[in-house]
């Protein structure tokens, strides 16, 4: 089998009839017997659907009609499991649903109740079913689906792996911050409700300043842990597609890091995708961060720790909610849209729209022989940031060597070889 795939679409308009990719891009994407895409924004149209409390960063919304445009560039598998997947609430949640629905794309992630969400989905193919799940790490806790019971509907939202994090500190430490925190009172109302019972009791090699959590251990270290039930959950879908699905493929939506740098993907994420591949999936494809990260083969399937941002239309706001406005100290009643992002961006000078690692992206596309990796191709493209508007934020393809540089060095630790080619595509050896 063949399968393409493409990062983080972050769309907010239509796509113009007469947009090169559709004859430069598309044929490599259709080469795909599986083709897929992170939808990062939401569907629905101006006053349909009010502003959540939160975003994802910025509110992102695109008409409904724009699936007909992505359509058009040959994918045929999506997710809009991201952090924005709730940026207008339920109402715009289940706009995207319903178009989603309606497109004939095969998607997950998403669902009207938990099992709906964490539910595998199915394209049939000529050469194979496969199988899509799709989850998220990176999330507002309100944004997790909830499960259905024998009297309740279940919650609209996400199907999230939860993060439990803690700082690991060495036994005289943990003694000095439990020092702080009685010397403050910064934990006297929730040791009151832990007294009561709405809490967990802290162990003796636990400390608490405030939310953040201290656990004990040999040297001072931030940890980051998969919930152990969604995890569960996870492993449970994987399970049911092994018997459905000639190839199984987990979508991951992931902002996390380890270290100081955004292209390093967090240790659980490597354990994670490596923990998937064990259990019996095939592939993992990773978005989120608006960057490339390192691609790695562990047991001769393919892991795309990110795939960058095939799409890239931050500053193509319409519309705001007051909470957006606020966050920058002004008014939806007196204030325009240009005026926050402009404020936001520091007059247009920092942010995702002026780094060139969040505009630069490859589309991989592998061969497999029986669920193992034959081949792998990407080809490089990159946003445009100039030109006419209708094309800003569109991907083209370039013959940039700097792209498999920097992607080359990234790969390297992981075991990847990235060799550029005289037609400016890269190949990968493992």
């Amino acid at each position: 089998m063949k399968f393409t795939a493409v990062g983080d679409m972050l769309i907010q308009k239509r796509i113009q009839p007469s947009y090169k990719g559709y004859t430069e891009l598309a044929p490599f994407i259709e080469q795909g017997d599986a083709r897929f895409f992170n939808l990062e924004t939401t569907l629905n149209r101006i006053g349909e659907a009010c502003g959540a409390a939160q975003s994802g960063g910025t509110y992102l919304r695109a008409d409904p009609d724009v699936l007909d445009d992505i359509k058009k560039l040959g994918f045929n598998m999506a997710t809009a499991n991201n952090n924005h997947a709730l940026d207008f609430s339920y109402d715009g949640l289940r706009g995207t649903l319903d178009t989603l629905d309606k497109s004939g794309l095969t998607h997950a992630g998403l669902g009207r109740n938990l099992a709906e969400a964490a539910a595998p989905r199915y394209l049939e193919t000529p050469n194979g079913r496969v199988a899509l799940i799709a989850v998220n790490t990176s999330f507002n806790p309100a944004m997790q689906a909830g499960e259905q019971t024998p009297l309740l509907p279940g919650r609209p939202g996400i199907n999230g792996l939860r993060i439990e994090s803690y700082v690991q500190l060495p036994v005289e430490d943990l003694a000095y911050i439990r020092r702080i925190a009685a010397a403050t009172g910064i934990n006297a109302a929730k040791d009151i409700s832990r007294r009561e019972g709405y809490y967990p009791m802290l162990g003796d090699d636990e400390a608490a300043l405030g939310e953040l959590m201290f656990k004990r251990g040999d040297e001072p270290r931030f940890v980051m842990e998969i919930n152990k039930r969604d995890m569960a959950r996870l492993d449970k879908s994987i399970c049911e597609a092994k018997l459905q699905a000639d190839y199984i493929i987990i979508s991951v939506h992931s902002h996390q890091i380890s270290g100081t740098a955004k292209e390093n993907p967090a240790d659980f994420l490597r354990d994670l995708a490596h923990h998937c591949i064990d259990v019996g999936a095939h592939a993992i494809i990773g978005h989120g961060p608006h960057l490339l990260r390192p691609i790695e083969v562990y047991k001769d399937c393919p892991i795309f720790y990110s795939l960058g941002d095939f799409v890239l239309q931050l500053y193509d706001v319409e519309v705001a909610p007051q909470e957006f406005f606020e966050t920058q100290g002004l008014c939806a009643a007196t204030d325009t849209v240009h005026e926050l992002l402009k404020k936001r961006s520091k007059d247009f000078t920092v942010g995702l729209m002026t780094d060139k690692r969040m505009y630069r992206a490859v589309i991989p596309c592998w061969e497999t022989d029986g669920t193992k990796l034959k081949k792998l191709t990407l080809m490089p493209v990159e946003c445009s940031m100039d030109g006419v508007r209708g094309n800003m934020g569109l991907p083209h393809r370039t013959d940039n060597p700097e792209i498999a540089e920097y992607l080359a060095a990234m790969c390297a630790p992981y075991g990847t070889t990235v060799h550029r080619e005289e037609d400016g595509m890269l190949t990968c050896t493992w």
